[in-house]
């Protein structure tokens, strides 16, 4: 069922209550990196033009203590937040009461108000990431309409994604709109040929992500460090690789049930330490007892650019080595370049590390969609229904 989407909401003159994703990286209480904030300015600008009241609100870091409250409040994101739309932003340093109250009876169209750390409602109780009811109901009253722009948060049921949306008319944002487009869009109904890409350290954290893309994809191609698990369950030597012991066999047996739609590396760069400047050669087959395999070679990024021809949809998640160190960041790069170059195919990049390596690299433009949630995205390629999109109204 197609969800409702802020376009769909009849906003002049109503309180809009917008569910944003501002979990930014701040040190010494200033922000690092604005990304998340700019990635909420289409939906913010667009209910400020349609003469909506903006209350918007997010989480930040995790709140265990006092001290976590005074480094993780939203206030400089409201100041940041206020630069960037070219107007003021109210700061209610509360997450419910009396202040909070006057200040969003208060509103007119187009005003903007910001209130505090949805988490600090977590330090008695975890009434936020518990989803607790009476905030969910307490919080939807403050609004006439909720529209939920976190992706970041959809995999998970907390009191303002799904306990708001329980109580009161909702709608995606358009940044969770075009996640629902493009990664729902790819395991529901993708364009063929489909080919999967997946990389990172764990076979254990994608087991889920693998035998649900082994289902709907014609291609999975597997790279960085979980890809030692599946060569020793191949009876190869890995030497002093990566390897979750306890998911050889697993490994074994999606590669039986797979047969060639699964795609290993054959070949790998490998090193004496894990360490940047240690001295690196590429091998095929096994790897030296006292080597690790931290980068895939050039013959596989070969195999991975001729299985991608004529693809029309690709995701992508995880990178295909130690991308942050740059002797072991070519595979991955390489990666980038020919998704970067590919035509005539939606490509799309699944959140989390393969996200940053293609966004520092500078080919962020030239994919169809990178997604704003590591952990969503990865459920999502799951086929796991999310609570948080299951929430918002239908259409």
């Amino acid at each position: 069922m197609a969800k409702k989407s802020v376009k769909d909401l009849d906003l002049k003159g109503k309180k809009v209550l917008v569910r944003a994703d501002f979990n930014v990286p701040m040190k010494d209480g200033k922000i690092t990196n604005d990304n998340r904030i700019e990635a909420a300015l289409p939906t913010l600008e667009y209910i400020i033009e349609q003469g909506g009241k903006v209350i918007v609100f997010s989480h930040l870091g995790r709140i265990k203590t006092e001290e976590d409250k005074e480094k993780n409040t939203l206030r400089p994101v409201s100041v940041r937040l206020g630069e960037l739309l070219g107007k003021d932003v109210k700061f209610v340093p509360e997450t419910r009461g009396e202040e909070l109250e006057t200040a969003v009876d208060a509103l007119e169209e187009g005003d903007v108000l910001m209130f505090e750390n949805t988490r600090f409602e977590d330090l008695d109780g975890k009434k936020e990431s518990g989803n607790d009811e009476e905030l969910g109901k307490y919080w939807a009253s403050l609004g006439d309409v909720f529209v939920n722009d976190a992706f970041g948060t959809a995999h998970r049921a907390h009191a303002s994604n799904v306990g708001v949306a329980t109580n009161v008319e909702s709608a995606a944002g358009f940044l969770v709109q075009k996640e629902i487009d493009f990664i729902g869009g790819a395991v529901d109904n993708p364009e063929r040929p489909f080919v999967a890409i997946l990389g990172g350290a764990k076979v254990s954290d994608k087991i889920g992500v693998i035998e649900n893309l082994l289902e709907v994809a014609d291609k999975v191609l597997i790279g960085g460090g979980m890809a030692y698990t599946f060569f020793k369950s191949q009876g190869k030597e890995i030497g002093t690789s990566l390897l979750e012991a306890d998911k050889v066999e697993l490994a074994g047996s999606l590669l039986e049930k797979a047969g060639d739609k699964l795609v290993l590396p054959v070949d790998t760069v490998v090193a004496k330490e894990f360490d940047n400047d240690s001295p690196s050669q590429i091998v095929e087959g096994d790897i030296p007892a006292d080597s690790m395999g931290l980068d895939v070679g050039p013959k596989t990024v070969e195999l991975f650019a001729k299985e991608l021809e004529g693809a029309k949809t690709v995701v992508w998640n995880g990178p295909m080595g130690v991308f942050e160190m740059s002797n072991f960041a070519k595979g991955t790069e390489e990666l980038s370049k020919l998704l970067a170059n590919l035509e005539d195919a939606t490509t799309i990049v699944g959140g989390g590390d393969s996200a940053t390596a293609v966004q520092q690299l500078g080919y962020e433009d030239d994919f169809s969609h990178i997604s704003t949630g590591g952990g969503a995205s990865l459920e999502y390629l799951e086929g796991k229904q999310l609570p948080g999109i299951a929430a918002i109204s239908d259409k």
